[in-house]
């Protein structure tokens, strides 16, 4: 009988995707198994730049299949149950069982939380919402756009607020931009606010010196598509011609059936290894909940799914093979803000810092613009 052991990793996007490769490098003799519902990999943040023309969706999407080469088995389908006491799933009928667990299934869109949002506008969030968007961005001379965020807390929390500055920034070079309002309407009390009371006004600040009208604290209760208003529930009513929104999120069922989430809603963690409640089964990524000493969450960032997915890398190959060091996730991150005009502010620190997170954000500058185009770019290189 072999003792060869086998690492399932679950979900490719960024956490997988970092968690398998490393998985490779560090257990040579190891069979590391990557299984996902897609053939391709996303990247997510240059979403943004489809969403103003300045990519395809081609350029921004990598085939799985590729990582064969590596010697990391991919195995495409729906994954049906997990069994986190057993170490094993049901993947489109198949089972698969592994030594260890690694949960990075991400975070699901829930638009039909909100009566009417689906039908209303377009999710900035996945490709085809992007798209869309995209197709109606062009076609848009003139009235309101509004972006919505319709729950205070979801995944890029930079991404809506780079969304509005960029669409400002496009419309002013089109000459249209006088002849339109766009409106952001966020649910949550201010932009990034888990990155302090500093980096949420500064980035408050981008945004109004944009003419960009900001209204927080308003949580969306319904949307009449039809008649294109928004109902929030503080009584407040807008209306809009064009609604790009970021969607309600929620653990995927399969987690939560699987008995690996907790009051959250997410799969509670240990902050510093990524170990759930049951041996050898970790989480990484949005489908967590780390809570932070200010009473918020860790943010859902690709940033902290990456350090996760390397710490638990690490981690597993100290512990069957002794080698390199145990490691612990430190909550350290960073991000690019895009801000139009060829310009990106960039925010970095220490999440985990006591008593509240030690953030600074740098102004945008075309430097910080080259910077995510580069990252982008040794990104989409680097992991396949």
């Amino acid at each position: 009988m072999s003792d060869q052991k086998t690492v399932l990793v679950l979900g490719a996007g960024v956490g997988g995707l970092v968690a398998a490769n490393r998985l490779r490098r560090h257990l040579k003799n190891c069979r590391i198994i990557l299984v996902d519902r897609e053939d391709h990999h996303l990247f997510q943040p240059s979403l943004l730049w489809l969403l103003i023309g300045h990519r395809q969706a081609e350029q921004i999407r990598r085939p799985l299949g590729r990582l064969r080469h590596k010697g990391i088995e991919v195995v495409q389908g729906e994954i049906e149950q997990i069994d986190p006491a057993a170490r094993s799933v049901r993947v489109s009928g198949q089972v698969l069982t592994g030594d260890a667990l690694v949960v990075s299934l991400g975070a699901d869109l829930a638009s039909e939380q909100i009566p009417g949002l689906t039908e209303a506008g377009h999710s900035l969030y996945s490709l085809e919402g992007a798209t869309a968007a995209r197709e109606a961005l062009q076609r848009f001379r003139r009235g309101r756009i509004i972006v919505l965020t319709a729950a205070p807390a979801y995944k890029c929390p930079a991404a809506p607020y780079e969304a509005a500055m960029l669409l400002e920034s496009e419309f002013r070079h089109r000459g249209l931009r006088e002849r339109l309002q766009i409106d952001f309407y966020a649910a949550e009390p201010g932009p990034m606010g888990v990155a302090g009371p500093q980096v949420s006004a500064g980035v408050r600040q981008m945004i109004e010196q944009r003419g960009i009208s900001y209204h927080p604290e308003h949580q969306v209760r319904s949307i009449d598509p039809v008649a294109r208003r928004i109902a929030f529930t503080n009584g407040a009513v807008a209306e809009y011609d064009l609604l790009l929104f970021v969607p309600p999120h929620r653990a995927p069922a399969v987690a939560r059936e699987a008995g690996l989430v907790g009051e959250t809603g997410w799969v509670p963690v240990d902050r510093f290894t990524l170990q759930t409640s049951f041996p050898s089964v970790f989480a990484i990524g949005d489908v967590t909940a780390i809570p932070l000493t200010l009473g918020k969450p860790l943010p859902k960032a690709g940033v902290f799914a990456h350090g996760q997915a390397e710490v638990v890398a690490r981690n597993l190959a100290y512990a069957w093979m002794r080698r390199g060091k145990p490691d612990r996730f430190n909550g350290h991150g960073a991000c690019f803000l895009e801000a139009g005009d060829g310009k990106a502010g960039y925010g970095s620190g220490d999440f985990y810092a006591e008593p509240v997170p030690q953030v600074r954000l740098h102004p945008p500058s075309r430097w910080w613009h080259l910077g995510k185009v580069l990252f982008e770019k040794r990104w989409l290189r680097s992991w396949f």
